[in-house]
């Protein structure tokens, strides 16, 4: 009989014999004078502004591996990451990685996480910079990104909203949290592409510069749900968002075949879409591939045809 075959875990190599596995494989651009490698990596800048953001994934809080892999969550970590330089009408430039994992995690998932990350950045032209690499106490594993990037118009904040402007996003509403709902249920195979949005969501990037020269006047990265995001931009600009049901009501029906009556909370309040959300000062000044959701008044809060909205979405410590 054969001796059991043990897969390779952190432990059982460097950190420099990680790296070797990993930096070959990571995308650049020409952008990017010194990469991976050094102590620090330099990057060009034409408009002589730097965009910067970052983000964080835990495992068992952000991800499980019983619904997704490593690839999965390298392309998720691009996805939250490239939406928020988007939103502020920018383009991602370069990306930060840091990967935090106890000894015993398997290199096999390390190297699936390159392949969804290089996969990701690869597909938008980004290039991945360097980060680093720590141990951690056993069953901890999280991933960090720092995304840079540059815009060429004037950042889109989220304090510009005036009342008479209109409300649209672009990309999707309610598929992501449609599919952790279906993977909580599990019943994934009822809509298998809702599970595959949550696991791998995909940002109308390219939206973010468009909106910026149509002249949005407020924007930011629908992460934590519409309600939550726009009430977000409301507080901001100190105004009302006013949200008709009826623009609302076809991303509801297109959901509620596979999740039921838990559709319109998943549209509502579901998050990490990484669609983006805007305001723009007409609806003729709305870009193609923009949906109109309602109207900024005076006011506070979020309203659903007249109906206050509390609560909602997606927070971190308080859930």
């Amino acid at each position: 009989m054969l001796p059991p075959v043990h897969p390779q875990t952190l432990a059982d190599v460097s950190e420099d014999d990680l790296l070797a596995l990993i930096f070959p494989s990571l995308p650049t651009n020409d952008s990017v004078l010194v990469g991976p490698g050094d102590d620090t990596a330099q990057l060009a800048t034409g408009s002589g502004a730097v965009l910067a953001t970052t983000d964080a994934m835990v495992l068992g809080r952000d991800w499980r591996d019983e619904w997704s892999t490593g690839e999965d969550v390298g392309r998720k970590c691009v996805a939250q990451n490239v939406a928020d330089i988007a939103a502020m009408g920018g383009v991602t430039t370069g990306l930060l990685i840091t990967l935090v994992a106890a000894p015993e995690t398997n290199v096999a998932w390390v190297q699936s996480f390159t392949k969804g990350l290089v996969a990701a950045a690869g597909e938008i032209g980004v290039a991945v910079l360097g980060g680093d690499l720590s141990s951690a106490p056993a069953g901890v594993r999280m991933i960090s990104v720092t995304a840079l990037g540059e815009t060429e118009v004037p950042v889109v904040h989220r304090s510009g909203a005036t009342p008479g402007d209109v409300i649209a996003f672009a990309g999707s509403l309610g598929r992501s949290a449609a599919g952790l709902e279906l993977l909580q249920r599990g019943t994934p195979d009822l809509a298998p592409e809702l599970v595959a949005y949550h696991c791998r969501p995909r940002a109308a990037y390219e939206q973010g510069p468009v909106a910026a020269r149509c002249g949005a006047t407020a924007m930011l990265d629908l992460s934590d749900g519409l309600v939550r995001d726009l009430g977000r931009i409301a507080k901001a600009s100190g105004v009302r968002a006013q949200l008709d049901g009826a623009a609302l009501a076809p991303f509801v029906e297109a959901l509620a075949t596979a999740v039921g009556e838990e559709a319109r909370a998943c549209v509502l309040t579901g998050g990490e879409e990484h669609s983006l959300l805007a305001t723009f000062p007409d609806r003729g000044a709305v870009p193609e591939g923009w949906h109109v959701l309602g109207t900024v008044g005076e006011g506070a809060g979020v309203v659903l045809d007249g109906e206050l909205q509390h609560g909602g979405g997606w927070d971190h410590f308080a859930g």
